[in-house]
């Protein structure tokens, strides 16, 4: 063989070589990907040929399906529409899922290994596999009053949210949020038009695909002085304990004097702790939160949840729905020396202290449950096709921030904002109800956010409920109030008292 075919030889070799090696490459490590593809419509057609598992909440289906006559079998519906969108989310035809229709995505579509030996039998039997499907621990009548309470709220607000938890187990038992939108059009079959439904929701000024209750920080204002009185309980202070109050106070360091809300706000010179949260002293707390000093406030929020970066809710054995950070900020001068004008303001809950609508609940059901604070979650059980439980809830403890003691100091401290103070819109008959009002500036230019945390006991002294109401930019003073009045609703559609 001359020189030049041994060459043409050995280049055919070295191409069928590269040949053979992309051809495994493709098959053994692209395959998955390629099969996997936004674009290979075949999988998406086979995804559609079986159907996706329901979720529902107290027997309601909340996600369900509609056999159909076109290239995909069955098309996604959501009977609820806004009222449970930002906890269920939608499922597209070709883009992510979003909610619990994501974090549940894989249980739902029936490519769960917890499926693994529903496939086999339904090969073995001809019948139809499916997908699992999931029921929530949302109370309908709780999550409906929070909606309806929310967009029909008496104040003219145009944005909020709520959340609700049973304190003994972490359940969510309401999650709503406002505005809402409809995830019907995201889930049609027509790719352009469910496009052009969520660009359309996607550039909306009002952020309506916005889940506030878990995705939004806000200045927390007064209601942050729960965390303030736990921190005083923990260091030698009880409910007695007398602290500087005033009508003004200024902080070392500051130009600008501290107020109260009304003047007729604890005006003497000394309050006791259980006064100044029952009146909601601003001067007094600012003092407060100066004379514990920077690093006892800051860890007493750390230790509530304040800085965590990984919560989520939905399952507790798997993945959910993020909850962003609240946070307390640096509240330090350039020098990293404490800034004591700014440990006064966020010690009342303002300068750079931000929080979550779900970290309000979580401290609520914090003091109601004896200090312990449960991981929320939404997934109450995961059942087969044919229903058979696969997985059910069992509660978590996620941290202990406070003693049994401290609990109690700050359940009467509480009740007493209820009964004699800022929160009496709150009350239920026939219920021990506990909580704190906040009133908070966001914006020279915006009305005040209005907060209220609370809980409430039965008659046998059981903690059904605690809730978190935020009203955001509330026309008018007095913004907490109307917060309050709802969190009362919701917590008693919760116990089963009826809705609103």
């Amino acid at each position: 063989m001359n020189a030049p075919l041994r060459k043409a030889g050995v280049v055919i070799l070295v191409l069928f070589g590269l040949l053979f090696a992309n051809l495994n490459w493709v098959q053994g490590y692209k395959a998955d990907a390629y099969r996997t593809s936004d674009y290979n419509g075949r999988v998406t057609v086979a995804e559609y040929e079986v159907p996706r598992g329901i979720i529902e909440a107290d027997g309601q289906a909340l996600a369900q399906n509609k056999l159909t006559d076109d290239t995909l079998k069955y098309l996604r519906q959501y009977p609820e529409k806004q009222v449970y969108a930002p906890i269920v989310g939608y499922k597209p035809v070709n883009i992510a899922e979003v909610g619990i229709e994501r974090t549940e995505n894989e249980f739902l579509s029936g490519a769960s290994d917890k499926l693994f030996a529903d496939r086999v039998s339904a090969m073995f039997t001809g019948d139809q596999a499916g997908g699992g499907n999931i029921v929530l621990s949302i109370k309908r009548k709780a999550q409906e009053t929070a909606w309806k309470q929310l967009t029909n709220n008496e104040r003219g607000a145009k944005k909020g949210s709520a959340i609700a938890i049973d304190p003994r187990t972490g359940a969510v038992q309401a999650m709503a949020s406002f505005p809402s939108f409809d995830p019907n059009p995201m889930a049609s079959h027509d790719t352009k038009a469910a496009a052009a439904a969520y660009n359309e929701l996607n550039k909306d000024k009002d952020k309506p695909l916005l889940n506030r209750a878990v995705a939004e920080t806000y200045p927390p204002g007064s209601t942050f002085k729960v965390i303030v009185s736990a921190a005083a309980l923990q260091n030698g202070y009880d409910q007695t304990t007398e602290i500087p109050a005033g009508r003004l106070y200024t902080a070392p360091g500051s130009g600008a004097p501290i107020k109260n809300s009304e003047d007729q706000t604890c005006p003497g010179e000394r309050v006791t702790l259980k006064e100044a949260l029952t009146d909601s002293c601003n001067t007094g707390y600012a003092q407060l939160g100066v004379k514990l000093g920077r690093d006892k406030i800051k860890k007493a929020a750390q230790d509530w949840g304040f800085e965590q970066e990984d919560l989520t809710v939905g399952n507790l054995k798997g993945a959910g729905i993020p909850v962003a950070a609240s946070r307390m900020g640096d509240i330090a001068n350039p020098d990293g020396s404490a800034d004591l004008a700014g440990l006064a303001q966020s010690s009342i809950g303002q300068k750079d202290v931000r929080m979550t609508t779900m970290q309000g609940a979580l401290i609520a059901a914090t003091v109601a449950n004896g200090g312990k604070q449960m991981r929320p979650y939404l997934v109450q059980q995961q059942l087969s096709p044919d229903r058979r439980p696969i997985y059910n809830a069992s509660p978590q403890t996620l941290r202990t921030p406070i003693s049994g003691q401290v609990a109690n100091d700050l359940r009467e401290m509480m009740v007493s904002v209820v009964e004699n103070g800022t929160g009496q819109r709150a009350q239920i008959n026939g219920f021990e109800v506990g909580g704190k009002t906040g009133t908070a500036q966001n914006d020279p230019n915006a009305d005040d956010h209005g907060w209220f945390v609370g809980f409430a006991y039965n008659d046998k002294g059981e903690a059904v409920s605690a809730v978190c109401v935020m009203l955001e930019n509330v026309p008018g003073g007095h913004a907490s109030a109307e917060a309050a009045r709802i969190a009362g609703l919701i917590m008693k559609a919760a116990a089963g008292r009826g809705g609103d």
